[in-house]
């Protein structure tokens, strides 16, 4: 089936990605676009990346595009260059084997058919002739992206196992492209869900990384992993939000797996961090809730139990150290913006100056707004960073402990107690310079000396009173 000229997207990536072709074919070898850039080009989409699959050899590659890397070359990749582009060039293929669950063992040169039917789903085993302006369809793909479908190709329990990462990768393209998955293909998951546990943790990160910042409806996905058995062998904490019920009054929205799945989806900007804060920053409710006395459902520091459990779960899909602290600290502090308004203006600067803030500000507003909708904390500090605009909201400390030492405090813990006092008023605008500043420490000191004196004086006397 011919591919309509006007699915052939604009620009120079596609150009050179036609060229690469151009180059096989003239040489005499067949070659094609195939997978993820075939269905985006249908879809209207502008694709990523271009991969080429053709007959030639890897080493017949390599002869056509100098400057090749073998990347796969026992399994028929190669990465080429063309001009300042690179694209991976893989050769026809069929997978011989698979023991590890994710990889085949080994692979066999093949056709254009075979290598279609390797492949996992059906809308990415499409392949798409740019020169000839030509669609090979073998499997149905064209007709289920039609559809909105996501299907195994061929026999589903097959496909799960010669590789178990696609049970997972089915939901987040399903997720990515707003497709729904096919019945027959969602029984063969719910069937083999367990062998998920398989797959590195690596892996498993990445897929779900990718589900949370690329779906269309990331709380929507997460609902379908739920719901083809997935969710709870990758992420069990999650699962186990579901039916926790929570106070009607801060959350008529329902149970804690409804408000994540509210907040999921309410995201706009989704940086990493973020994403899987918003995921977590519950996780430690189930863990924490109880009754108290008058009756009503509680969750005491629960913000600290989840970000626990959330260093715990990262650690454990192997995040970098970097973004489980962000991600931790993001979940820890989730709740103390609700103080926001009571606080001093010291400890209020020095929340705003974090340099996570922005991602905690972005929870807490997403928070309010899948539950009770109260913003007025959000708009106070919303208000106060742009009253903040015109100067640091953590400017450089005018005291440094050589300066509280030079006024006679030994080198120990006195000297940041009262090097974090001075920041403290620094921060508050108690004083407008630093002179000021050091005349009040000054002061200060020779008060907390006088006490400490009159108080050793005083314990002297009671322990030498006769009665």
């Amino acid at each position: 089936m011919p591919c309509e000229s006007n699915h052939q997207p604009p620009g120079r990536h596609a150009a050179l990605a036609r060229m690469a072709v151009k180059i096989l074919q003239d040489a005499g070898f067949k070659a094609y676009w195939a997978g993820g850039c075939v269905r985006d080009t249908l879809l209207g989409r502008t694709p990523k990346d271009y991969d080429i699959t053709t007959n030639a050899s890897p080493d017949d590659i390599m002869a056509l595009f100098p400057g090749s890397v073998g990347v796969g070359k026992a399994f028929g990749v190669v990465r080429s260059p063309v001009e300042d582009a690179m694209f991976e060039i893989a050769t026809f293929r069929a997978d011989v084997s698979y023991s590890n669950g994710r990889h085949p063992d080994a692979v066999a040169f093949a056709d254009p058919e075979q290598d279609a039917m390797r492949r996992d789903f059906t809308v990415n085993a499409l392949f798409y002739d740019p020169i000839a302006d030509n669609l090979l369809d073998y499997v149905g793909g064209r007709k289920d992206l039609e559809l909105k479908i996501i299907r195994f190709v061929g026999n589903d329990e097959a496909r799960i196992k010669e590789d178990h990462l696609r049970m997972l990768r089915a939901v987040r393209f399903a997720s990515t492209l707003d497709f729904r998955i096919a019945e027959p293909t969602m029984e063969a998951i719910r069937r083999n869900a367990a062998l998920i546990t398989r797959i590195s943790a690596e892996r498993v990160r990445d897929e779900m990384t990718r589900l949370l910042v690329e779906a269309a409806h990331p709380g929507k996905a997460l609902e379908l992993l739920d719901s083809c058995g997935l969710l709870a062998h990758v992420l069990p904490e999650v699962a186990a939000m579901k039916g926790q019920e929570q106070p009607a009054e801060f959350h008529p929205e329902g149970d804690v797996f409804v408000h994540t799945v509210l907040m999921l989806d309410m995201m706009e900007d989704r940086p990493e961090a973020l994403a899987w804060a918003v995921l977590l920053h519950d996780v430690g409710k189930p863990a924490t809730a109880k009754k108290a006395s008058d009756g009503r459902l509680r969750f005491p520091n629960h913000a600290e139990k989840g970000a626990e459990l959330a260093r715990a779960i990262m650690r454990r899909l192997k995040f970098p150290c970097a973004t489980i602290e962000t991600v931790g600290e993001c979940i820890r502090n989730h709740m103390r913006i609700a103080e926001s308004q009571r606080m001093r203006r010291s400890t209020l600067r020095r929340m705003a100056g974090s340099s996570h803030f922005p991602l905690e500000l972005e929870l807490h507003r997403l928070d309010c707004l899948a539950s009770h909708r109260k913003l007025e904390n959000y708009n106070f500090l919303v208000k106060f960073l742009e009253q903040m605009a015109s100067e640091p909201v953590l400017p450089k400390p005018w005291i440094t402990g050589n300066d509280i030492m030079a006024m006679g405090i030994p080198e120990g813990p006195d000297v940041g107690r009262w090097r974090r006092a001075a920041y403290d008023a620094q921060l508050e605008g108690r004083f407008h310079t630093r002179e000021q500043l050091l005349e009040w420490l000054a002061g200060s000191l020779r008060q907390e000396r006088k006490m400490n004196a009159e108080q050793r004086i005083n314990t002297r006397e009671a322990q030498t009173d006769p009665s």
